[in-house]
């Protein structure tokens, strides 16, 4: 049942993300070019995406522990540190040059486009040559 559940719960996303235009990295462009051609929709689709997690997060973590698992895994970090800047700059950045994070990326290779290809390439190779990286610039790795 648990294949199942994950499953459907992608499909659901892919199709939200779909839906909600952050599939088309023009839509996501346009929205980050305030100056510009601005489309403020997608703050509406924050927004929604906002409430649900705010609300969601409460109903969830009221229950004893989650339906296909013995307990909640949460993030145990709480200290804002160097790694973690670093990693939402590259992240936003790419974000900002391409017009895809990771979600919307996977949801548009369906289309087969060329710039989405090149880019999941790239995101694959940065999330295996990350870890290599850390690990040879130790500093790196335990900046805070």
């Amino acid at each position: 049942m648990r294949p199942l559940a994950s499953l459907l719960a992608g499909v659901v996303f892919g199709l939200g993300l779909v839906i909600s235009g952050l599939a088309n990295p023009a839509k996501v462009l346009n929205f980050l070019d305030v100056a510009g051609t601005w489309d403020p929709s997608l703050a509406f689709v924050m927004a929604g995406a906002v409430a649900t997690v705010a609300l969601g997060y409460r109903l969830v973590l009221a229950q004893p522990k989650p339906v296909y698992d013995t307990q909640f895994h949460l993030p145990a970090a709480t200290v804002i540190d160097g790694r973690l800047l670093a990693g939402a700059a590259i992240f936003g950045v790419g974000w900002g040059l391409a017009g895809y994070c990771p979600g919307p990326a996977i949801t548009a290779l369906a289309l087969l486009n060329p710039g989405t290809l090149v880019f999941v390439a790239a995101m694959l190779l940065g999330m295996r040559l990350g870890p290599i990286l850390a690990a040879k610039v130790p500093r790196l790795a335990s900046a805070g």
